[in-house]
């Protein structure tokens, strides 16, 4: 089984946290709001990796002013390609918590929306697994 490390921003706005429904073809949750986030490449640091992660899924206007490591947990999970081909993978998630100054967000074809929620209504989105367990963590479910 092969082994990821993930870098995973809370990216917080004006009492907002960045959400982004995963396309429904593929990823580890197709079809459901998530956190964005990717892989750590070798010979990144947890910062570069997740600094290039955002930039490329929502994009270079997106400013982050601040980076906070927050939590790290782990779990297996069956990833599936756009090919229809899928992976069990062991992953190690570290959380940070970002602030950025603006919401100028511009998303790659890995997502088909994103949307900037508030806490409190976090519950009435269909959330995959991980990013439930990360907002129950923080005490927003």
């Amino acid at each position: 089984m092969r082994q990821r490390t993930i870098v995973c921003p809370i990216i917080h706005n004006d009492g907002a946290i960045l959400l982004c429904k995963m396309a429904s073809d593929r990823g580890v949750f197709p079809g459901q709001w998530a956190l964005s986030g990717g892989g750590m490449e070798s010979g990144e640091t947890m910062e570069q990796a997740l600094r290039r992660e955002i930039c490329e899924e929502l994009g270079d206007a997106l400013n982050i002013t601040e980076v906070k490591p927050w939590a790290f947990r782990d779990d297996t999970r069956v990833k599936t390609y756009a090919d229809g081909t899928t992976e069990q993978i062991y992953m190690i998630y570290l959380i940070f918590d970002c602030i950025s100054a603006n919401r100028d967000v511009t998303f790659n074809e890995e997502f088909q929306e994103v949307a900037w929620v508030k806490p409190e209504s976090l519950g009435e989105l269909d959330l995959n697994e991980a990013t439930r367990m990360t907002f129950t963590q923080k005490g927003w479910l």
